[in-house]
């Protein structure tokens, strides 16, 4: 390994290997010498015969140094192992247990962070009693909550990943999320802090040896040791600094090999097979797949999606168009069931397949008939696993498929996803891959289970205009040869036009026109669409003028206006504008609405 290259990996490695390989030796070669009293050299000074000198009965006190590694070693192992048990199943409660439950282990982790961790050790040697049993446990239940809090520090980062979000979809549930998804990402710096824990165990435990409290007689470790050679350190200093050394000389070796062992970590993840879990629902009457019906996201007292009522029918590809934050994202995540607490779901109705999404476990259809494609395929896809093997879990999941088979169908929704020599590519991580690449894969774990709705959150966004059309292709292509919906969500009103038959336009978190993609250039009815089409430039755009923009800024959700939301940037406002919400009002022509001033241009297209 290349750290081994390296001054300060070789230092380490020789120092861990020097402390591991006494622990296992140093008892059999000289355990009896360290035992053997000799009452005429009591507290010799260092000489050729015993190079640190005796104690008060004669004893070497190099031997007892040497044979003291395992019992120090072994049981500030153990107490490790049991600080970072514990540590780990309290900092990962929140991502097993939801936040409600999650919230109270915290604040008993916050409060236990407070204190020193030898304070803690301390008080929980008098709670376990005196003896090496209760030291060990008190050092490893000190340990824990340092442990807990970096755990769930780390757990927290990785859960609002994309990746996280898409195992979700694809219906993982929460313990194999943590095992194959969590885990693994977080598993470095943990590694190296279990390593240092160590280290500071060997110091924890020295000091209530020393105290008293730790192994007792006829039993020793470097603590007691140095508490007997501290009584006779200004007639015999030797004595005393010799289990100093071996302390400090252990713990470095810890501390050191940390780094370098979490460079060469291979966490191996359980990949067990589940039941199937498929479960295809009938469509709903007329062949609507997905109904959504005053559709609510809430945080406290921030509502940033407010009312949205949308269908989307078999085979329909529906577009969702927004500046940034209009709730586009959001309205898309809570259909998926991928609102998690502060935020809160509420909605009238919520109809996928004819399963009401509001109410009961329905991975099955999360993950096999509805897909998520996600913004970013960076985040999206784990950087610890291979690409294929990321594919192959809907599989095994959901439709209860060997490795073998899991594998094979992985490979050919790359190739299907126009991913060349897929084989190899599967086998490969996803830094290996181009954005282009990346989000392909993407849409190819998407139709692992041949979805009838497809939700693609900006799949363009990240890419250049040439990759971005092979990308829209792509869905183009696999909507025919999968007869699946499609509801894509963008900022950019030519892409959706280029994909979509019927575009939803939001703002402020409501749905303020739905119109088919045929009349978004010269048809549409709400001036926020209108402005939103005149801002994009087109072969005609006049490159002498200024380019179109929408004046003003978007609302702040926290303080919305009483009236319409657009009104201080519509040039079209008047009083009723300021004062009266206008609500989506569906038009004889079968559109929907939410504007005043909506009839006048019904009206003035007509005439």
């Amino acid at each position: 390994m290349a750290y081994l290259k390296r001054p300060l990996g070789i230092s380490a490695a020789v120092l861990l290997v020097l402390v591991l390989g006494l622990a296992l030796v140093a008892p059999l070669l000289w355990q009896e010498r360290a035992d053997a009293v000799h009452p005429n050299e009591i507290l010799l000074g260092p000489s050729s015969a015993h190079p640190v000198g005796t104690d008060l009965l004669g004893r070497d006190i190099l031997a007892r140094v040497l044979v003291a590694t395992r019992l120090s070693v072994g049981l500030a192992l153990l107490a490790t192992a049991i600080g970072v048990g514990v540590g780990l199943l309290l900092g990962t409660a929140p991502t097993l247990l939801g936040r409600r439950v999650g919230r109270w282990i915290t604040a008993v982790i916050n409060i236990a962070v407070a204190f020193p961790t030898l304070l803690l050790a301390l008080f929980f040697a008098v709670i376990f009693g005196v003896g090496a049993k209760g030291a060990v446990l008190a050092i490893g239940f000190a340990t824990a909550p340092a442990f807990a809090r970096l755990t769930q520090t780390l757990a927290a980062t990785i859960s609002g990943r994309d990746f996280i979000a898409a195992a979700r979809v694809a219906g993982v549930g929460r313990m194999r999320i943590l095992l194959r998804h969590v885990l693994p990402n977080i598993a470095e710096p943990l590694v190296v802090s279990a390593t240092m824990a160590a280290g500071s165990a060997l110091l924890a435990f020295a000091s209530l040896s020393f105290l008293g409290l730790g192994v007792q007689a006829p039993g020793y470790d470097w603590g007691r040791l140095l508490g007997e050679g501290l009584a006779q350190i200004y007639i015999h200093p030797a004595g005393a600094l010799a289990a100093g050394v071996a302390v400090i000389v252990a713990a470095m070796a810890f501390n050191l090999t940390g780094e370098a062992v979490a460079r060469g970590l291979v966490m191996i993840n359980p990949d067990k097979p589940r039941s199937a879990l498929v479960g295809k629902a009938e469509p709903l009457p007329g062949g609507g797949l997905l109904h959504v019906e005053n559709l609510r996201v809430s945080y406290g007292d921030v509502t940033p999606v407010r009312g949205v009522s949308l269908t989307v029918g078999a085979g329909e590809a529906v577009g969702i168009v927004g500046e940034s934050g209009s709730g586009k994202s959001l309205t898309a995540l809570a259909i998926a069931q991928l609102i998690e607490s502060p935020g809160r779901v509420d909605a009238d109705r919520i109809e996928f397949l004819g399963e009401d999404l509001r109410h009961g476990d329905h991975r099955k259809l999360l993950g096999t008939s509805l897909a998520m494609v996600f913004q970013d395929p960076m985040t999206s896809l784990n950087p610890t696993h291979k690409v294929g093997r990321q594919l192959a879990e809907v599989a095994r999941e959901h439709q209860g498929a060997t490795r073998r088979a899991a594998w094979r169908r992985a490979v050919d929704r790359l190739a299907a996803v126009r991913i060349p020599d897929a084989e190899r590519r599967a086998r490969q991580l996803p830094h290996e891959f181009s954005g282009g690449m990346r989000q392909r894969a993407m849409i190819g774990m998407g139709v692992m289970a041949s979805p009838r709705l497809i939700i693609a959150d900006e799949p363009t966004t990240a890419l250049d205009v040439t990759v971005q059309r092979r990308v829209l292709e792509l869905l183009a292509d696999v909507r025919a040869a999968e007869g699946a919906a499609l509801l894509f969500i963008s900022h950019d009103v030519t892409v959706v036009g280029q994909v979509c038959d019927r575009v939803l336009v939001m703002y402020a978190g409501r749905v303020v026109e739905d119109l088919p993609t045929a009349s978004l250039a010269g048809g549409a009815l709400h001036p926020y669409t209108q402005a939103l089409v005149s801002a994009v430039p087109s072969m005609t755009t006049d490159r002498d003028r200024p380019l179109a923009v929408i004046p003003g800024r978007p609302p702040d959700p926290h303080a919305l206006p009483a009236g319409c939301a657009y009104a201080p940037r519509c040039p079209l406002a008047t009083e009723r504008c300021l004062d009266e919400d206008p609500t989506l009002t569906v038009h004889d022509d079968g559109r929907r609405v939410a504007c005043w001033h909506a009839e006048a241009h019904l009206e003035g297209a007509a005439s």
